[in-house]
């Protein structure tokens, strides 16, 4: 099935079936008047809300006379709000996390990453240090790290992998050509060697002499 203009799917649960591309979704939510967050996660969110009724406003930029300057916070602690501290993924905080985990080197996990940008990009003031901590754990869930932006490379990696691509003129071109029709429907998304043989006429699949 071909993938139908965002205007005419009626829940989000027919939006789901098919691939959107980030920039797809910005223009999605920008043209609705919706927040455009840049993960896609988030992006996703507003538009099921959306869906459901639910209107997740654009903000409105703050004049800059009116932004007032973060506190300098001195002394990390659990308690202590992502926001409020300024949270980066730099020295001073891996320190922080390496002590209160005890694990050295300490590594951020791609959870940890997701949930931070999208603290922030809510502007949740509430969320700390502590419960970042608890996400590493995974004790907590806030925002998980967007594994569909990896399905090309896999689509890709599969395709060259089949041997019956050995030979294939050009195999870069010709994924991508499949990849379209596949990313288009409502397919899953990943290649197999029956969607290859199916839509074998419409990518103009040639094998090398």
């Amino acid at each position: 099935m071909q993938r139908p203009d965002f205007d005419e799917i009626k829940t989000f649960e027919e939006f789901s079936k098919y691939y959107w591309y980030r920039d797809e979704l910005i223009k999605i939510c920008k043209a609705h008047g919706l927040a455009s967050p840049s993960g896609k996660i988030q992006l996703n969110k507003v538009i099921e809300k959306y869906f459901h009724g639910e209107v997740v406003s654009a903000r409105k930029k703050i004049a800059d006379s009116k932004i007032v300057p973060k506190k300098v916070v001195s002394e990390l602690t659990l308690k202590t709000g992502l926001i409020e501290c300024g949270f980066t993924f730099g020295p001073k905080f891996r320190s922080f996390f390496e002590a209160q985990a005890g694990i050295r080197p300490f590594k951020f996990n791609v959870d940890m990453v997701a949930t931070a940008k999208a603290v922030k990009e809510s502007g949740d003031e509430a969320f700390t240090l502590g419960d970042l901590l608890d996400i590493f754990y995974g004790k907590k869930t806030y925002a998980k790290y967007d594994k569909s932006a990896l399905q090309w490379n896999k689509f890709l990696q599969d395709f060259c992998a089949d041997e019956k691509n050995a030979n294939c003129k050009d195999k870069l071109k010709t994924a991508a050509r499949l990849w379209k029709i596949v990313r288009e429907s409502d397919m899953e998304k990943i290649y197999s060697r029956e969607v290859l043989e199916k839509f074998t006429g419409e990518i103009n699949y040639e094998q090398e002499v």
